[in-house]
C-alpha cells in the first residue's frame, strides 16, 4: 500500500507536498514601492528644490504622529495587531498553485474510494491549514451540510478579517491628507510670526506646505495601495479556498476523481496568451 507521502506527491503531482520553506520577497510588489517613490523624489529633484528643503521634522511629527493616533482611535487592538501582521505578509510573493491543489484533491479522492478512514493518513501531509482542518472534519463528521456550514462560515469569516484589516489602512489613508493640512495651518500661523521679513515668509510658506506633501504621501503612496493590496490577497486566498471547499464536498460525496478535477478546472484562470501558469 502506497504511503500518505506517495499518495500527495504521486508522480502525477511532484509538487503537491512540500517542505515549508521561507517566503519569497514579492518582487512586484518591491518595484512597485521603489517606482513610486523614486519618481517622487525625481520629479521633486527635477524643479531645481533641494530635497534636503523637504526633510521638516515639525510636519513628520504631526503627520506621522497624527495618522498613528487615528490609527490607534479608531482600530482595537486586536485588530491592529492582526493588520500589521497582515501588512508584513504584503511583502511575500504567493505560492498560489491551483494546479498543484487540484492534483492534490484528486489524490485524496482516490484514497477516499477505500473509504473514510483512508483520508486520515494524508491528514499531517497537507499543507493548506484550510485543506487540512476540511479533512480532519470530514473524517469526524457524518453530515455533509454541517460540514459545509463550518467551513463555509470559516472561509466568511477569513475574507471579513481581510476586509477589516484592509479598512485599517484605508481609514488612516482617509485621515492623513487632512492631518498634513493641520501641519500646514501650524506652519502658516509661525509664518505670520515673522510678518516683518519677508524673506522668512517666502521660506515659511515653502516649509508649511511639506506638511501637505507628507499627508498626500503618506496616503497614496503607502497607506491607501497597502490596503487594496490586502484586498486583492484576500480575494486571492478565497478562490483558493472555494477550489478546496468543492473539492472537500465532492470527496464526502465520492465523486468520481477525474469528475472532480473537471469541476475544480472550472475554477482556475486561464492566463493570456504568451503567459505561463504560476509555479509554486
Amino acid at each position: 500500500m502506497a504511503t500518505p507521502q506517495a499518495v500527495l506527491a504521486s508522480p502525477a503531482n511532484p509538487k503537491a507536498l512540500r517542505a515549508p520553506t521561507r517566503p519569497r520577497l514579492d518582487g512586484l510588489f518591491l518595484a512597485g514601492v521603489t517606482i513610486a517613490f523614486a519618481a517622487t523624489l525625481i520629479g521633486i529633484a527635477s524643479t531645481g528644490v533641494s530635497l534636503a528643503y523637504f526633510f521638516q521634522p515639525t510636519g513628520a511629527i504631526i503627520v506621522l504622529g497624527g495618522t498613528l493616533g487615528v490609527i490607534l482611535i479608531t482600530t482595537p487592538a486586536q485588530s491592529l495587531v492582526h493588520c500589521i501582521h497582515r501588512f508584513k505578509d504584503l511583502f511575500a510573493a504567493s505560492d498560489r498553485d491551483p494546479q498543484a491543489l487540484i492534483e492534490q484533491i484528486v489524490e485524496c479522492a482516490r484514497a477516499r474510494r477505500r473509504g473514510i478512514v483512508a483520508l486520515e493518513p494524508l491528514i499531517d501531509h497537507v499543507r493548506d491549514e484550510f485543506f487540512q482542518k476540511g479533512l480532519q472534519l470530514a473524517t469526524d463528521l457524518t453530515d455533509r451540510q454541517e460540514l459545509k456550514s463550518i467551513l463555509e462560515t470559516e472561509l466568511h469569516m477569513a475574507e471579513r478579517q481581510g476586509e477589516a484589516d484592509a479598512k485599517t489602512l484605508e481609514v488612516a489613508g482617509g485621515f492623513a491628507p487632512t492631518i498634513g493640512i493641520i501641519g500646514t495651518v501650524v506652519g502658516l500661523i509661525d509664518v505670520l510670526r515673522h510678518f516683518s521679513n519677508p524673506q522668512a515668509i517666502g521660506y515659511g510658506i515653502g516649509t508649511a506646505f511639506v506638511s501637505t506633501i507628507y499627508g498626500l504621501t503618506l496616503a497614496n503612496l503607502v497607506l491607501l495601495p497597502a490596503a487594496h493590496r490586502i484586498r486583492a490577497h484576500v480575494a486571492a486566498k478565497f478562490e483558493t479556498q472555494e477550489i478546496i471547499l468543492e473539492g472537500l464536498l465532492a470527496i464526502v460525496d465520492t465523486v468520481h476523481p477525474e469528475i472532480i478535477r473537471m469541476r475544480l478546472n472550472a475554477f482556475v484562470r486561464r492566463p493570456g496568451p504568451g503567459v505561463k501558469p504560476n509555479a509554486a
